[in-house]
């Protein structure tokens, strides 16, 4: 006697969740939205890719005509015959201003982030917070006249034996002006990043679980080791791309270096032979009075700064990646 067949089983009812997001990807606003952010991401790569062709092109055409070694020449004199330029003394001044300003300016930061966050009372952090929000919008050509009128004037004395000792590294002295110096620049960069890299990294420092804190302090943690425990952890990939973000205006800076490089506060200094300059300040100083070789050579060292700030946030983003595979595979 065979055993009779067990009915086949009923299909469950879809899901309402299931429905609206079905319903939810055949909407009209939802293909427009999805087509505007694609064509987006799509617009911007192709106009970096625009930006690299042009400057690539230009870049080329001064490289070729240039009888020296672009990249380790420390003369720039791209109107004589035959045109003598290099990036070599403009990669050194750019590399060492930056370096300076992130040396001084990152662990500032990180310190007024963390008192504003966890140790200023309300009543003085929230003020304080407005402040540093209200720096990071000030205007480099402001930062700038500062360098130039007040900064300036008072690196004398400090730099004078500095330069006495080390002028032969180029970084204390400027067409032999101690106060005109990559120091000074590097000086003035740091207060420039100073808030950018303080308003980012408050804002990572906020977001840490509070459950992470109370535990440690249930444990019998100090304030400071709740700190060391859990914010730092917590907020370290945020403090790298906050440093990376100010590096990258760092980089790129022009009005400020200008102003405090020339000594009539005009854009209009070449580049002077000792400690050289910086990418974006010798562009500046230089346009208007170059000619067509020295145009291209101008925008051939703008290709080199292209490319160093893609390497410098490429790095970035490869770090913050390894630093979140890390965490993933401890946790």
């Amino acid at each position: 006697m065979s055993s009779p067949s067990a009915p086949p089983p009923t299909p469950s009812p879809p899901s309402p969740m299931k429905e609206a997001g079905a319903r939810s990807t055949t909407r009209l606003g939802d293909r427009i939205f999805s087509g505007l952010s694609k064509g987006s991401g799509i617009a911007l790569l192709v106009i970096m890719a625009a930006i690299a062709v042009f400057l690539a092109i230009r870049a080329g055409i001064a490289i070729a005509a240039d009888e020296g070694n672009f990249l380790t020449t420390f003369e720039w004199d791209a109107n004589a015959d035959p045109p003598r330029f290099g990036i070599a003394v403009l990669l050194f001044g750019t590399v060492v201003s930056s370096v300076i300003a992130m040396v001084l300016a990152v662990p500032v930061a990180v310190g007024i982030a963390l008192f504003i966050s966890h140790y200023a009372p309300r009543r003085l952090a929230t003020p304080l917070a407005y402040v540093v929000d209200l720096l990071a919008a000030v205007p480099s050509i402001v930062y700038g006249l500062w360098g130039a009128l007040y900064l300036v004037p008072r690196m004398t004395g400090p730099f004078q034996w500095l330069d006495d000792v080390l002028g032969w590294t180029g970084v204390f002295a400027y067409d032999g002006t101690p106060a005109r110096s990559l120091m000074t620049v590097g000086l003035l960069l740091a207060v420039m990043i100073l808030p950018i890299i303080t308003s980012v990294t408050r804002e990572v420092f906020l977001q840490t679980p509070k459950a992470n804190q109370e535990a440690a302090l249930a444990l019998g943690a100090t304030r400071w080791e709740v700190i060391r425990m859990t914010v730092l952890p917590f907020g370290r990939s945020g403090v790298i791309s906050a440093s990376m973000l100010g590096l990258g205006r760092a980089l790129g800076e022009t009005m400020a270096v200008a102003t405090v490089l020339s000594p009539s506060f005009l854009i209009n200094a070449s580049l002077l032979e000792s400690g050289g300059g910086t990418f974006a300040q010798n562009i500046a100083s230089q346009f208007k009075e170059a000619g067509s070789m020295g145009r291209d050579a101008l925008i051939a060292s703008g290709l080199v700064l292209f490319l160093l700030t893609l390497l410098v946030n490429g790095a970035a983003r490869l770090i913050i990646a390894r630093r979140k595979e890390y965490s993933g595979a401890n946790a």
